[in-house]
């Protein structure tokens, strides 16, 4: 028996084994067992709580460029609770909507972003569009090719055939009015599509026609107006324009918006794009804040996409009278909520004027004097252009004035479109070179308030000088 016990407890058995008093004394009593050792195990922790939840905002996502990247990036935004709304390898961004407070931060630390960021802080809603609203023409239509805009650049002497069809100008803006008797022989609908549903491609033609305003379709007659005797006449008469919606219906422009319509714009073969706008909600869109890095990030990858495949990108520099090389508050930001008065300085950035690869637009009188609205800068500034009163499309088939930096941006991108029609094959680095050596140098005629540093070749005001059509088109 005790051979039978002790074979028993080799095996490791806790169960007891029974006595035998025919083998041992009566009065001999077992050992008891030793209790079992104690667990050196903690218990499981409990499980984390749930992140805290807040309005549906939308956020930029930035990776290494390339399927790899963007799929990492699609893993992290749905790691931390996002849903990718829409991805573009070609520059390594993602797209993604999330109510998860703290999004953001949680995706940054996830395996392949790069940075992450907000681009909104309003809740995002449903895509809605509006009925346009033709408007009757203006008392006052000049002749056509009689606008003093047009005078004072040069575009009223302009040889036949100057705009070339094979040129294709993009306009980034709130749609185009494609059926407009001066627009409907430039326009080319193949070439268009919308970016406002949350920056997802749309290529149906309600997604790029205008709803809420004129705005876009006032930029293409500047651009691209017919010379048929009716109406106005466009800067560069003959090549093509497309629709590239990134406006929406509450006049705002996101910085997924931008960059799905530079993406596009390079896409569609775009040789130049006009983007009278700033990226909002802010104004001025600072390094120092991750949220607002990661924007500027995305939309600057877009843009030297574009860049590296052919497209120059024309921008307006702003309409708020102001020195963008000498910047120190902002009280207009974010203007989809509450604005706040923050402190700034010149590392923010007007989204897309101050990018790198964008020529930057200032607003002129017809006679070359700074438009009293027009922002500034010296180094900032790179070329001027009429954008006072300047007469062009409106919806309805009519055809109207407008001011801005917005009316000034478009004169110069039809003057690169004439250059691109006689140096198809100059490179957008080119094309830029050629319309600042040829502006006309406009010194500086100062304005109480708003000082203007540089020379008469290159200044604050108006940069290398005012853009010069007839030059672009014979050299």
């Amino acid at each position: 028996m005790a051979a039978a016990a002790a074979a028993v407890l080799l095996a490791g058995a806790l169960t007891a084994v029974a006595r035998d008093d025919g083998d041992r004394p009566a009065d001999r009593v077992a050992a008891p067992a030793a209790p079992p050792p104690a667990s050196t195990t903690a218990p499981p922790a409990p499980p984390p709580p749930p992140p805290a939840s807040g309005p549906l905002l939308s956020y930029v996502v930035n990776t290494a460029p390339g399927a790899e990247g963007v799929r990492l990036g699609a893993q992290a935004v749905e790691a931390q609770g996002g849903e990718v709304v829409v991805s573009w390898p070609q520059v390594g961004v993602v797209v993604a909507h999330s109510a998860v407070v703290g999004f953001a931060a949680r995706v940054r630390g996830e395996e392949g972003v790069q940075s992450a960021g907000a681009t909104r802080t309003a809740a995002v809603v449903p895509k809605v569009d509006s009925a346009p609203e033709a408007t009757p023409t203006e008392p006052g239509l000049p002749a056509e090719g009689t606008a003093p805009d047009l005078v004072a650049i040069g575009a009223d002497r302009l040889p036949p055939g100057a705009g070339s069809r094979d040129v294709l100008v993009a306009v980034l803006d709130s749609g185009v009015e494609d059926t407009h008797p001066d627009l409907a022989p430039a326009f080319d609908a193949e070439a268009s599509a919308g970016c406002t549903d949350a920056g997802r491609l749309d290529r149906d033609r309600a997604a790029w026609l205008p709803t809420s305003s004129d705005h876009g379709t006032h930029v293409a007659g500047t651009i691209a107006a017919a010379d048929d005797g009716q109406g106005v006449v466009g800067v560069a008469p003959g090549v093509r324009l497309s629709s590239v919606k990134v406006v929406d219906e509450a006049g705002l422009i996101y910085p997924e918006y931008a960059v799905c319509g530079y993406l596009w714009a390079a896409e569609s073969g775009a040789d130049v794009s006009n983007a009278s706008l700033y990226v909002d909600p802010w104004q001025y869109w600072c390094p120092g804040d991750p949220d607002q890095a990661a924007a500027v990030e995305a939309v600057q990858r877009a843009v030297r996409f574009a860049t590296a495949a052919g497209v120059l990108s024309v921008a307006a520099a702003g309409n708020d009278s102001t020195d963008l090389a000498a910047k120190t508050s902002d009280s207009t930001s974010p203007n989809d909520t509450v604005p706040v008065t923050r402190p700034i300085t010149s590392a923010c950035v007007d989204l897309p004027a101050e990018l790198d690869g964008v020529v930057t637009v200032a607003a002129t009188q017809d006679d070359g004097t700074k438009a009293r609205f027009s922002n500034w800068g010296l180094g900032v500034v790179d070329v001027a252009a009429p954008g006072v009163d300047v007469w062009s499309t409106t919806l309805g088939g009519s055809w109207g004035t407008k001011s801005g930096t917005s009316m000034a941006a478009p004169h110069v991108a039809g003057v690169a479109a004439l250059l691109a029609s006689r140096l198809p094959d100059a490179p957008p680095a080119e094309l830029a070179r050629l319309l600042e050596q040829q502006a006309t140098d406009t010194p500086c005629r100062p304005l109480a308030g708003q000082p203007c540093a540089g020379t008469d070749a290159d200044n604050a005001y108006a940069g290398e000088g005012v853009v010069d059509a007839l030059a672009a088109a014979t050299g």
